[in-house]
C-alpha cells in the first residue's frame, strides 16, 4: 500500500522552526500540511491534546472534510518539514488514495477516543459528578 509521503511527493516543501505555527485555532480551512520531519504540537483552547511525530501524518484534514474553522492550533515542537497543498481539498478530491488513508486515519482516531471514553465510564461511571 502507498503511504501519504510517497502520494504527495510532488507537494512543495516548507521548514518551520520549533514554535512556528502551522495552523491556527479557528482560523480559515484550505490547506492540507503533510509532515514530512520533525515533530507537532497539537492545541485545543491552549491545551496541548496531541504531538504528530509520525511522517505522513496529516494536518487540515478534518476542517476541510466538515467546512469548518481549523479546530486546533499546530506548531512545530521542533524543526520540522512539512509538504503544502494550498487547495486541500482538491488533493483530497483528486486521488481515491489519499482519500482512503485519510479515512484510515480517521478511522484510528475514532477507534483510541472511543476506547478511551469506553475506558473512562468503567473507571468513573458511578463517581458523583
Amino acid at each position: 500500500m502507498e503511504d501519504m509521503l510517497t502520494l504527495t511527493h510532488h507537494l512543495p516543501l516548507v521548514a518551520f522552526d520549533a514554535g512556528d505555527v502551522v495552523v491556527a485555532e479557528g482560523g480559515a480551512p484550505g490547506a492540507v500540511w503533510v509532515l514530512q520531519s520533525g515533530s507537532l504540537r497539537i492545541t485545543k483552547d491552549g491545551r496541548e491534546v496531541n504531538r504528530a511525530t509520525r511522517p505522513g501524518s496529516l494536518i487540515g484534514e478534518i476542517s476541510i472534510l466538515l467546512q469548518i474553522p481549523n479546530s486546533a492550533t499546530v506548531e512545530a515542537a521542533e524543526p520540522s518539514v512539512m509538504r503544502y497543498a494550498a487547495d486541500g481539498k482538491a488533493l483530497l478530491d483528486r486521488d481515491p488514495r489519499i482519500m482512503r488513508l485519510v479515512a484510515a486515519g480517521l478511522a484510528e482516531r475514532l477507534n483510541f477516543v472511543t476506547t478511551y471514553l469506553a475506558d473512562l465510564q468503567r473507571q468513573y461511571g458511578d463517581a458523583p459528578g
